[in-house]
């Protein structure tokens, strides 16, 4: 039986214990108040793989949110996902920065977005922004504890 590779987009839900000033590859330092926030990305390689790194501790300096996520106050909440053959980041970190305050220029230095990134003071808030961004366009919204669900019945 052959893998299907899955394609789609996520929110990564990441909490920061503590206000922080974090050097940003090519953006220079951040100051980030503590509290939540959203990152908004994309996977048409394969979304199992692009979400297991984000999970790792272990891995390569690339991306932005990986700058943030490497910070030992910062730690990955929760995801929220959905499987599609679109690259609907743009579309949802719109959504998401009409209840969010944006990163200026995080996380998207592929598109004309302002950003990818936003905070959020409450746990459930960014949660609840990340879903709505989903449903709103016609996605199917997926959190972490439905991923080994998905990616091993794909096996």
């Amino acid at each position: 039986m052959t893998k299907i590779i899955l394609k789609g987009t996520y929110c990564l839900i990441i909490h920061l214990e503590n206000d922080n000033r974090i050097p940003v590859g090519k953006l220079g330092p951040i100051n980030f108040k503590k509290g939540y926030y959203v990152y908004v990305g994309s996977a048409l390689n394969s979304l199992e793989s692009r979400l297991r790194r984000h999970l790792s501790t272990d891995k390569k300096i690339f991306w932005h949110v990986d700058y943030l996520l490497d910070n030992v106050d910062s730690n990955l909440a929760d995801i929220v996902f959905a499987v599609d053959n679109h690259k609907w980041e743009c579309e949802l970190a719109s959504e998401i920065s009409n209840s969010g305050d944006e990163i200026q220029g995080f996380g998207c230095s592929d598109c004309k977005c302002s950003s990818h990134l936003f905070h959020f003071d409450v746990l459930e808030e960014s949660i609840e922004a990340a879903v709505e961004s989903l449903t709103k366009n016609s996605l199917n919204p997926k959190r972490l504890e439905d991923m080994d669900i998905i990616f091993l019945s794909n096996d």
